[in-house]
């Protein structure tokens, strides 16, 4: 995708765990009071198809509505900020940094892509791809006048570090 990125892949996502269930098969929110503090980061990416039309509007500033990309990244910057008020098992995060960049693939492909950083006892994988999907929802919506048949794709979480897991990146 867009930004350089260690590529090493670690053992330690091969079994999946269910930790937000209880004994009893309970959904609740983890306890991580007894987590160190570390820095972590988290990486989502995100691909808008649209007319080439469209995307040449977005990039000459010739949309009507105003500079999409500007919108469109203080969207994904509010919605990792808010992540817990959407997602009920999210803790609540003093972010660090949330970064959200774009990238023209093409004449007809727009990515998006989130970082986000904190130094917490909790990862920021939700709240990345919370970020990257509010910041391409709002691509849509500026621009759907134009041109319905806009399709997001391929929305997904790139990279995390930090934490007892350590490292992993999107094959």
């Amino acid at each position: 995708m867009i930004g350089p990125y260690n590529r090493a892949m670690t053992d330690n996502f091969k079994t999946p765990q269910f930790s937000h269930l209880n004994e009893a098969g309970e959904a609740n929110m983890v306890d991580i009071s007894d987590k160190s503090v570390t820095k972590r980061v988290a990486v989502a990416g995100s691909r808008l198809r649209m007319l080439p039309t469209t995307l040449s509007a977005i990039y000459d500033h010739g949309h009507p509505k105003g500079d999409v990309l500007a919108v469109a990244r203080i969207a994904g910057i509010q919605a990792a900020k808010k992540c817990s008020d959407l997602i009920p098992l999210c803790h609540p995060l003093a972010l660090s940094k949330v970064e959200i960049r774009f990238a023209q693939r093409g004449d007809d492909c727009l990515e998006v892509e989130a970082e986000v950083t904190v130094s917490g006892k909790t990862g920021v994988e939700m709240e990345a791809l919370t970020a990257v999907s509010v910041a391409a929802l709002t691509v849509y919506d500026m621009c759907k006048a134009a041109d319905k048949g806009m399709t997001i794709e391929a929305t997904r979480l790139l990279h995390k570090s930090g934490g007892n897991s350590g490292t992993w990146e999107s094959p």
